[in-house]
């Protein structure tokens, strides 16, 4: 069994400002390569690690030209939703999102928690995935979202996820997963998007982990200018370790020539002075509650509030998230 893996595909109509190309054009034909990709190596799977689209409610006519492109995959597409896809980063807000129209049009197939039996001649694959939620990488929660048992009937077992899945410690302030919090998931590889640098292909024991970052490169990180972006692919033979590896895609130029250096060096220069201002107000003040995110989390984390109290706060904050995103 073959299977072909991307994510972060951020489908958009305008052209943010750090690249110099039409962006739009330039993804359809990453896509395009990937479908040729896909044709080439005779894949019988196709997996979405999430944010399809930059935003959840992304223009009708650029939607249909991503089902008319979707379609010449010729192969069943299975997806998780990412923060992008939704209003307020809530999952349950999907059948309102284009996202939820794809499913519904039969464009994907949502993975949305349940696991999926795949097979191919004499291969059994449990499938199964989790879309992104505001609280996934919280301390109390991320072992459920990304942690899975594996069916005795299955001969591997596939989890994706959108989350902030890493392989070391990262920014301080911002929620995230570890791989080495993770590695006794029963998961035989374990799929990720989100994180658009990614971290490519790693094995801890007999387990892998995955992430090859995002198809577009749009952050204002500079390490992005030389970052080559890839899918994965996976052939699965009964028997035998799978094989994994990252193919570049050729159509995807150097860094150089489509995005902006002066416009990543002044973000990059103006997230370092917030990070400076933050860090000086922490320690000035007692808060760290400088956004929802770390609100959220810290809900989560306080022990002295009642199971009933939390999940109430929590919908009521994703609520509020709904109302400023539309």
């Amino acid at each position: 069994m073959r299977l072909l893996f991307f994510t972060d595909t951020h489908i958009r109509g305008n052209t943010p400002r750090s690249r110099k190309d039409n962006i739009l054009n330039t993804l359809f034909q990453k896509i395009e390569e990937i479908i040729d990709i896909a044709q080439q190596w005779q894949v019988d799977y196709i997996l979405h690690g999430g944010d399809i689209f930059d935003r959840p409610d992304i223009s009708p006519s650029i939607v249909r030209d991503v089902m008319k492109l979707f379609k010449r995959f010729n192969r069943p597409i299975y997806a998780v939703a990412g923060n992008h896809d939704l209003y307020g980063h809530n999952p349950q807000t999907l059948h309102r999102t284009m996202v939820g129209l794809l499913d519904a049009a039969g464009i994907i197939k949502m993975l949305d928690g349940q696991h999926k039996l795949l097979q191919s001649g004499n291969i059994k694959v449990q499938l199964s995935g989790i879309s992104y939620s505001y609280d996934i990488d919280s301390s109390n929660s991320f072992k459920r979202y990304y942690t899975i048992k594996k069916n005795i009937d299955a001969d591997f077992s596939i989890h994706v996820v959108h989350g902030m899945l890493l392989d070391k410690k990262f920014i301080e302030g911002i929620p995230y997963t570890l791989l080495d919090d993770i590695c006794h998931t029963e998961a035989d590889i374990t799929l990720s998007g989100h994180y658009h640098t990614g971290f490519g292909i790693k094995k801890i024991f007999d387990k892998y982990f995955v992430n090859p970052g995002s198809i577009l490169r749009i952050s204002n990180n500079i390490s992005e200018l030389n970052r080559k972006p890839a899918v994965v692919l996976i052939e699965l033979v009964k028997g035998q370790p799978p094989s994994i590896q990252l193919i570049n895609l050729k159509i995807a130029k150097d860094g150089e020539l489509v995005l902006d250096r002066s416009v990543l060096e002044r973000d990059s220069m103006q997230k370092e002075r917030l990070d400076y201002i933050f860090r000086e107000i922490r320690s000035a003040t007692k808060f760290n509650s400088l956004n929802l995110d770390t609100i959220i989390n810290g809900i989560i984390a306080d022990q002295n509030i009642a199971s009933d109290v939390k999940k109430e706060a929590l919908k009521r904050i994703s609520d509020i998230r709904v109302i400023l995103e539309e």
